[in-house]
């Protein structure tokens, strides 16, 4: 259904310091596929509570191969794996056992602390697979990094869509445009997936402190630039900034919210507030007391699990 919230009659953002950051994310292969990280980066920690945002794919597998993310622990934060090709196998900590399918949210709050494994294993491997999918880390306000752990999964069909001149729009997470996401989140954020047809444009929301997108596919023009995929643009806050896609269309995610109160500790798998959070974290898992002890693993996963980093 068309939303006036969508037109893209506002200002198009012409001023070339509507941008305030172009991010190009570092790419690392891990064995059969590339991972591309946008976030943190040298010149962007968070944009709003996003602080780890990691394009994976896309790859193919062949048949009896895939992707093995041993049970491995996290603090402080909310992840969401979003995929656009491709299933994966999420085992916790809290019992949850569920396949993560293109188009769905999944969203693990990590809180004090959760172990969880990603998985293509059974019927996966059975045949070649596809995959292509982001992983975001949310950020947890301070006075939410302490929550209990939880899990839960909102099918397609329980997302916002939007459509109109030349846009299909899926809200992931928050509000945006009009419309909310039927899933409290600790703090203020919006995240969206967008396909643009060729010459399509689309407001930015214009009612959240931090903004901004990434290209997933094709192209996009803003403030007189062209932008390919693999980019992520970061504006200033305020300014009215519509994005365009060029000749040969875009599919981009739009994401931001409220600009966290301060920046944060990052250390292997752990994000916190304060030093002594990780250090309590890390010599927690390091303990290894999966029956007593802060962390257990995720039942009918607990053979293996990742070691903590020397430092």
């Amino acid at each position: 259904m068309w939303n006036p919230l969508l037109d893209p009659s506002i200002p198009i953002g012409d001023a070339v310091d509507a941008i305030e950051t172009v991010i190009v994310p570092r790419a690392r292969d891990l064995g059969g596929f590339e991972v591309r990280r946008a976030l943190p980066s040298a010149q962007r920690q968070m944009v709003g509570p996003f602080i780890f945002f990691d394009q994976m794919g896309p790859a193919e597998f062949l048949t009896g191969t895939g992707i093995d993310v041993r049970p491995h622990p996290h603090i402080g934060l909310g992840t969401v794996t979003y995929l656009m090709r491709g299933r994966l196998h999420h085992r916790d900590s809290l019992g949850t056992d569920a396949w993560i399918e293109p188009g769905a949210v999944n969203w693990m709050l990590a809180g004090q602390g959760i172990t969880h494994s990603e998985r293509t294993d059974g019927a996966a491997r059975k045949a070649p697979l596809s995959m292509f999918g982001l992983q975001t880390w949310l950020a947890l306000p301070k006075d939410r990094e302490e929550d209990a752990a939880g899990f839960v999964h909102l099918g397609r069909d329980r997302l916002p869509e939007l459509e109109g001149e030349g846009k299909e729009v899926r809200l992931i997470l928050g509000s945006a445009w009009g419309e909310t996401v039927p899933l409290k989140m600790p703090s203020e954020v919006f995240y969206a997936d967008a396909r643009l047809a060729p010459g399509a444009a689309i407001p930015l929301p214009d009612d959240h402190e931090d903004r901004g997108v990434y290209i997933l596919e094709g192209a996009v023009t803003c403030a007189g630039q062209t932008f390919e995929a693999g980019r992520m643009l970061v504006f200033r806050p305020g300014d009215r900034v519509s994005v365009r896609a060029t000749d040969a269309g875009a599919r981009i995610m739009v994401l931001g919210g409220a600009t966290m109160e301060g920046p944060r500790f990052i250390w292997w798998n752990f994000v916190a507030s304060s030093r002594e959070k990780i250090d309590a974290a890390r010599e927690a898992w390091r303990a290894g007391d999966w029956m007593h002890g802060r962390f257990s693993l995720p039942p009918g996963d607990d053979a293996e699990f990742i070691p903590a980093p020397d430092r």
